[in-house]
Order: C-alpha cells, then sequence, then structure tokens
C-alpha cells in the first residue's frame, strides 16, 4: 500500500491531472515542473509570480467546499502548515491527499522525490538533482556562532528543535541556541532572547517579515543577519541558489 509521509494510505486517480497544492513551496515545486497540473493554491502561494490559478484561502483557513468544487484528483499538504482537521474533511469528500513532512534538508529530498514519483505520477524534475548537487558542494562546517533565528513577534517564537530551517543553518556553521528546547516553535520573551548569550541573530523575512532595523532595535549589541525566508524554510527549487544565497547573508 502507498503511505504519504505520515504514513497515511493514499490512492491516486491514476497519474495526478488537477492539483490543488495548500503549502508554498509545494507550489512553487509542482509550478516548476508540472504547472499545468496545478488548479487551485493558497493565498500564500506567492510562487511564481506568475501563478494563474484559483486561491481557495489561506494554509490554516483553506475553503474546503472550493477545494471540492474544483473536482482535483491530488491536494498537496504538509504536517506543519495545514491542519489535519480539514485534510480529514478533503479525505471524507473523497479527495486523495498525500502530506508532506520534513525536518531536515535530507528528508526534504526523500519527501520530494516521493511526491513527484508515487502522489503525482511524475518523472524527477531535474531541479532536484541540482538541489542536491548544491549542498553536497557545501563544505562540512563546524559550528562557528551561536544563534537566536526568531519567526514571530507579538509574542516573540523562535526556532526550537527539529527544524528544516535549523538543519540548513547547521550545515552553514550557525548553531541554533535553541535547538535543544522540547517545543519546535517555542514563546521566548525579549528579556530572555537578549540573555542567551547569543552571537548572533538570523532575522528571516517570513513567515514575519523582520527587517533591517529590527537587528538593531531589538538586539543591539548582537550581530544581525537578515535572511531570505524562502531561502531558509521553503523545500523546493529555491534549494538550489539556497547555499549561495544564505552563505552570502551569514557572512
Amino acid at each position: 500500500m502507498t503511505t504519504d509521509d505520515l504514513g497515511e494510505p493514499f490512492v491516486p486517480r491514476g497519474a495526478a491531472r488537477r492539483v490543488v497544492s495548500l503549502v508554498p513551496s509545494l507550489t512553487e515545486s509542482l509550478a516548476a515542473t508540472a504547472p499545468g497540473l496545478l488548479a487551485g493554491a493558497t493565498a500564500w502561494c506567492e510562487r511564481p509570480a506568475d501563478l494563474d490559478v484559483t486561491r481557495i484561502g489561506g494554509t490554516k483557513n483553506p475553503d474546503l467546499d472550493a477545494i471540492v468544487a474544483l473536482g482535483p484528483d491530488l491536494v498537496l499538504a504538509n504536517e506543519e502548515e495545514n491542519r489535519p482537521a480539514d485534510l480529514d474533511a478533503l479525505r471524507e469528500a473523497g479527495v486523495p491527499v498525500w502530506v508532506t513532512k520534513v525536518r531536515t534538508l535530507d528528508e526534504a529530498f526523500v519527501s520530494l522525490r516521493r511526491m513527484f514519483a508515487l502522489a503525482c505520477g511524475l518523472p524527477e524534475p531535474p531541479w532536484l538533482a541540482e538541489a542536491e548537487r548544491a549542498w553536497r558542494a557545501v563544505p562540512p562546517s563546524p559550528v562557528v556562532r551561536r544563534a537566536v533565528v526568531p519567526v514571530w513577534r507579538k509574542p516573540w517564537m523562535v526556532l526550537g528543535r527539529d527544524t528544516f530551517a535549523g538543519d540548513l543553518l547547521l550545515r552553514l556553521g550557525v548553531g541554533n541556541l535553541y535547538a535543544g528546547h522540547p517545543e519546535r516553535y517555542p514563546r521566548v520573551g525579549l528579556p530572555e532572547l537578549l540573555a542567551a548569550g547569543a552571537d548572533l541573530v538570523v532575522l528571516p523575512d517570513e513567515p514575519y517579515r523582520f527587517g533591517s532595523e529590527d537587528g538593531p532595535g531589538f538586539f543591539p549589541g548582537v550581530p544581525a543577519a537578515l535572511v531570505s525566508g524562502r531561502h531558509l524554510t521553503w523545500y523546493g527549487p529555491s534549494l538550489v541558489e539556497a547555499p549561495a544565497v544564505l552563505g552570502r547573508a551569514l557572512a
């Protein structure tokens, strides 16, 4: 029996012909591989910029009736970005749902290969092997800096344990000070963050859009790196250029 990344049974309706994506990185991945398959995507799916499909709400509040009305033979989702209740409702409506689970770079490559082959019925896209080559070219690096990595404020939230972004940073020599926290995205007050002893603060521009003034404004005296959230947190074609883009930002 075919199962998705969560071990949930998946019964395809043959090769996919109409796909709805509830995950921005998976939308970009499919658009770069077989754009004619996409019938719908969330309002947060901003890549590619010229994507012209039906918008079906957000990742956390999709319009389920609108999705079903599109008649998809596949919905792509992610265990972190989408709510189980929404995915169960789609399955109950007879829509095949494929859920990814990605916590490391290696898992991303495995997950994408399985998604294309087993869920979409597509050959492996050339950009996937190119992304693997790009990351293999990154020399192994010891941890040379310890960082706090906020992903939200009001309240402040940071990267904790077992995150894809944390794995990418570690490969580039940046250790996450909260990698041992029991939560994956813990709420940590600014006073505690300032006292954590970080020698770097990494500020992505999504999901919260941190800007160039936020480093010196909130973390005075601590070097700040403003990084592309897409290259830090998305798994898809952005992985091809992510080592170079993140490396320059962190330098």
